[in-house]
């Protein structure tokens, strides 16, 4: 015996191309592609509810803006500024050197403080807050602006002109003109000071600042700094050349 055609929902005749397909199956075969259909709706409905609710003020999930007289921001400026300089040394020493070791190891400091200097540009960016140190002045950050009732190591609130470890207009002159072995002793000289002078201001920012993506950069920086410092001191010493006054 022949079982009759489904009828469609028209009430015309079925098209389905199986006339003997039970109904249950026929109902699985759309209702299960509007079913999947429905689900991701939902969760993307739940994705933007959670986003909206991140994003709403007092969550616990919303991370603090830093202020700008904040360690964070601070640091963020002053360490653009010195990475900035350690940059420019080592893509001269780079360039110039005849050294293949020396000439790895500018590369090295030129790549590593430029990625670290897009992170923290981008911070100050998503902060709202200028991008470099405002009026002249650096450090004023350690000197307890941000809610910390502490100063560190004497450090004046209202900042200094140049920062510890700075290569002078003069010292960047001679790297500029030297050649050979002198090049490469100046250049080791001015980095490992250049190195060792920022210690204070990685310290500080790995003890204090807020935000903890800033103080893991600021520990990770220290703790890198200091292991090439020794490096630099080992290099320096093989090419007959004595560290810098302080």
């Amino acid at each position: 015996m022949t079982t009759p055609a489904i009828p469609s929902d028209a009430g015309g005749p079925s098209t389905d191309p199986d006339p003997t397909r039970p109904a249950a199956t026929l109902e699985a075969h759309w209702v299960r592609p509007l079913l999947t259909i429905a689900a991701a709706v939902a969760l993307l409905l739940l994705g933007a509810a959670g986003g909206l609710l991140i994003g709403l003020p007092g969550s616990s999930s919303t991370p603090a803006t830093p202020a700008p007289d904040s360690v964070d921001v601070g640091f963020a400026q002053d360490m653009t500024v010195h990475h900035q300089q350690a940059v420019e040394m080592a893509s001269w020493e780079r360039d110039h050197t005849t050294d293949p070791v020396l000439a790895q190891l500018a590369s090295d400091i030129e790549a590593t403080q430029t990625s670290q200097i897009g992170r923290m540009q981008g911070w100050l960016e998503l902060w709202g807050t200028a991008s470099l140190p405002v009026g002249g002045r650096y450090m004023a950050w350690m000197g307890a602006p941000a809610g910390h009732d502490h100063m560190s190591m004497g450090m004046p609130t209202g900042g200094v002109a140049t920062m510890p470890g700075m290569a002078s207009t003069q010292d960047l002159n001679a790297l500029r003109t030297a050649t050979g072995r002198p090049l490469d002793v100046l250049f080791l000289q001015l980095m490992l000071r250049h190195h060792e002078g920022g210690a204070s201001m990685l310290q500080y920012g790995a003890d204090h600042a807020t935000v903890p993506q800033v103080r893991n950069l600021a520990a990770q920086m220290l703790s890198s700094q200091t292991t090439e410092a020794g490096y630099l001191r080992q290099l320096l010493a093989e090419r007959g050349g004595q560290p810098l006054p302080e």
